[in-house]
């Protein structure tokens, strides 16, 4: 267990589109570009094992682009070494952070100072979802599986818990970048929950399907 003195003020960052982690869930990554087998190098040698997952943004009317102003910092966990020198990762959740400043220029990865404050939430005890209409919510989302074809395992999704259920979906659901963003910044798991139902929602309605929101 992580504590708010645990947290480090600096800490590598992987800026990846469309990639979002959460606390106290766990993230895949597969890693073979150099600066990044570098820093997951560099990781293993610190005591809290934290990189910091964040997603880039463009800058309107340039070619530059950003890091978003909130990332997810997660601990390594488990890794494999492939035979061609690939790594296969795992990053559990520990807290989200708010970046500062980025810096560059010390290692060929990406690096940013950082502030936790606010995120207490993240490292506490397991968010429950008072007003989760579970069965309305995994009939909604059986349609939007549907819709895109998608497969997943029914009775795990009934069993789960509430935050096991809601963040797994959050991550593995196929929205645009900025959605993604928007469900890791969701206050508490109910907001995260309602931003989940509403993109669905969205998503059936674009695809010639009317559906009611469940909230």
């Amino acid at each position: 267990m992580f504590s708010a003195a645990d947290l480090p003020p600096t800490i590598p960052v992987f800026p990846l589109p469309g990639a979002l982690l959460l606390p106290r869930a766990r993230l895949p990554l597969h890693l073979f570009e150099p600066r990044y087998l570098a820093m997951f190098e560099d990781t293993l040698k610190t005591s809290h094992r934290l990189i910091g997952m964040v997603q880039p943004r463009d800058i309107p009317g340039t070619n530059d682009t950003r890091l978003h102003a909130i990332g997810c910092a997660g601990r390594v966990t488990a890794f494999s070494e492939t035979e061609d020198g690939r790594y296969m990762i795992t990053l559990s959740g520990i807290s989200r952070f708010r970046v500062q400043r980025e810096v560059s220029g010390f290692t060929p990865y990406l690096k940013a100072d950082v502030t936790w404050d606010g995120f207490d939430r993240d490292l506490g005890p397991t968010e429950h979802d008072a007003h989760f209409k579970r069965e309305k919510f995994l009939n909604l989302l059986n349609r939007f599986f549907a819709a895109n074809e998608l497969n997943t395992d029914w009775d795990s999704l009934k069993q789960a818990d509430d935050e096991l259920l809601i963040n797994s979906l959050s991550m593995l659901c196929p929205f645009e970048p900025e959605d993604k963003q928007a469900l890791l910044e969701a206050p508490s798991l109910s907001t995260r929950r309602e931003t989940l139902v509403t993109l669905i929602e969205f998503a059936l309605r674009s695809g010639g399907t009317s559906e009611e929101i469940v909230q």
